[in-house]
């Protein structure tokens, strides 16, 4: 049952490499950008603020669908940590007899 859920549970909990926070970053900064500018283009040629707010607010709700949830893109390069021993759970290198990183 476990194997089952690992997948759900991995999606569910959020999590996110330092890669994937810098491209979310990037991403926000690029699209809502993006979304200014076509929402005053937009309310410019209409001459209808009513519309550019729309617009303006249709773009930072697709922003927020792209960058708040912990989509597998933002995790390609875990960053792997620690056990609880301090070991880094990879092969050990024994040089001399004495345990090397």
């Amino acid at each position: 049952m476990d194997e089952l859920l690992a997948p759900i549970q991995d999606v569910l909990e959020g999590q996110i490499d330092f890669h994937g926070q810098h491209l979310a970053d990037l991403l926000n900064t690029v699209l809502l950008v993006i979304s200014g500018v076509v929402s005053f283009l937009v309310g410019y040629i209409y001459n209808d603020i009513h519309l550019t707010l729309w617009v303006g607010l249709g773009g930072s709700l697709f922003t927020a669908l792209v960058v708040i949830p912990p989509w597998p893109i933002y995790n390609q390069k875990p960053q792997r940590w620690l056990n609880k021993d301090g070991s880094s759970g990879g092969p050990q290198v024994l040089v001399d007899g004495v345990k090397v990183a």
